[in-house]
């Protein structure tokens, strides 16, 4: 119950709402044949989807498999804060 009342606060955030596709499912089984964890290759094939610019994660596994992965720029939150002038 505690996750869903802070999933609700960070949708507040939000400017779009995902909805799983055939699309989203495609593109996160290709991430995951690349060794991006399914959850993983989930949340990334989202944000593909929503056409965001950028993926941020500290998770090392995505960053070094960054890569293989097309049509969004992953980065870490200090390199985002390097790369994007304010």
């Amino acid at each position: 119950m505690e996750k869903r009342e802070l999933i609700k606060k960070w949708r507040l955030y939000s400017t779009e709402d995902v909805v799983e596709s055939e699309n989203i499912l495609r593109v996160a089984s290709k991430l995951k044949q690349n060794g991006i964890k399914k959850i993983d290759s989930l949340h990334i094939a989202c944000a593909i989807s929503s056409k965001a610019d950028y993926f941020l994660t500290t998770d090392d596994g995505i960053l070094k498999k960054a890569m293989f992965i097309k049509d969004i720029q992953v980065t870490d939150p200090i390199g985002f804060i390097k790369e994007v002038p304010l």
